[in-house]
């Protein structure tokens, strides 16, 4: 009887401790290996990872769920959606959801770094106009993408623009404040940095959504 016992507590501690492996921050459903930190949000943390079989590096936001209140789940639920929906060459692809108990894991095309650091290293030799204007393009092609689908994004910063060298490009990447919108409808939420905010959102007010087409003519700029 004993050694029956001490059998279902060894099975018990064993598939106990295969859960915890599975939801820790060193594996993900043993099909990612994670390693350093390369961004931090409120709610979240983006790490640097490489799939255990192919070997390829993505990045993996981890967002706990357990520190989230109703509203950051609504966003989180939105974010997802709205990453699933729009699929462009000017924004970061959303590969796969890994839902754990404790943990909700996006598995994230990876870059070369954002547009913030590229400004603050290079500050003193910035860009030639023509390149400027290339990258710039490629942003209003992917907001103007999203508008299309009725997707905006609310979170528009250099921290949100990722280089991809090897490409020449930028893309659009965290969603995180994304909402899908209806024609003519305001929108009330207030969210974004607030550094970059829109004078309406400062005040509190509603807001338009962004119009179908708003940026057609946005080649010539």
């Amino acid at each position: 009887m004993i050694d029956r016992v001490s059998s279902q507590q060894q099975a018990f501690t064993a598939m106990e401790f295969l859960r915890k492996k599975q939801d820790s921050e060193c594996t993900i459903a043993g099909l990612y290996d994670l390693s350093e930190t390369i961004g931090k949000g409120h709610f979240a943390v983006v790490k640097l990872a490489k799939h255990v079989f192919t070997g390829e590096k993505v990045a993996v936001k981890v967002i706990d769920k357990t520190k989230l209140d109703p509203i950051s789940r609504d966003h989180l639920f939105q974010e997802v959606r709205c990453m699933k929906l729009v699929q462009h060459p000017h924004i970061v692809r959303l590969y796969e959801v890994i839902d754990t108990q404790t943990k909700l894991y996006l598995i994230l095309e990876l870059g070369d770094g954002d547009m913030y650091d590229y400004i603050m290293n290079n500050h003193d030799r910035g860009l030639d106009i023509e390149t400027a204007r290339m990258y710039f393009t490629q942003i209003l092609e992917a907001i103007s993408y999203c508008h299309d689908l009725h997707v905006v994004h609310r979170d528009l910063k250099p921290e949100n623009v990722i280089f991809f060298e090897k490409l020449g490009i930028v893309k659009l990447t965290d969603f995180g404040f994304s909402n899908r919108f209806e024609p003519d409808t305001k929108l009330d939420t207030s969210c974004g940095s607030l550094a970059y905010s829109a004078p309406e959102i400062l005040l509190g007010d509603s807001y338009d959504a962004p119009a179908v087409g708003e940026y057609e003519d946005f080649p010539h700029l």
